[in-house]
């Protein structure tokens, strides 16, 4: 069962999620860069017949490759472990789940936002956005923790 915030349980948790979101998306840029110089000279290699190779950069780009994997998985931990969904790592775009007319929605935010300031349906998407107003506010509301 999901975790329900409300709009000020969500905007709480947002000095740890935004730290997390732009700690997982910085990561998961590094391990690409890693991973295509990699793969990138595993092709040289094998349309060369082999060649001479540099350990010490072919290291320093595993050690990225490993360290940024690490670092990623560990903060997508912390922000699922808050009860937060990441939607888009591309754009650090997570959602709270939340209870609107005692329906299931998103609370939504981007780590390029200053605050929590949409709200979409499931099914909708960043697309469905719609700014929080007074009625939303008056009518949505959290729900006990599940850890």
């Amino acid at each position: 069962m999901p975790r329900y915030f409300t709009l000020d349980e969500a905007r709480a948790a947002l000095p740890v999620v935004g730290r997390s979101i732009r700690e997982a998306v910085q990561a998961r840029q590094l391990y690409r860069e890693a991973d295509t110089l990699i793969r990138d000279l595993a092709q040289r290699i094998l349309m060369a017949g082999g060649m001479h190779v540099d350990n010490v950069r072919t290291e320093a780009w595993k050690a990225q490759l490993d360290g940024s994997a690490s670092t990623l998985k560990s903060a997508m931990e912390r922000i699922e472990q808050l009860g937060v969904l990441v939607k888009d790592l591309d754009t650090g775009l997570v959602d709270f789940p939340t209870l609107f007319k005692g329906e299931e929605v998103y609370l939504c935010w981007r780590m390029d936002e200053a605050d929590i300031s949409h709200w979409h349906g499931i099914n909708e998407g960043f697309a469905g956005r719609r700014e929080i107003d007074s009625n939303f506010v008056d009518n949505h509301s959290g729900g006990p923790s599940f850890d």
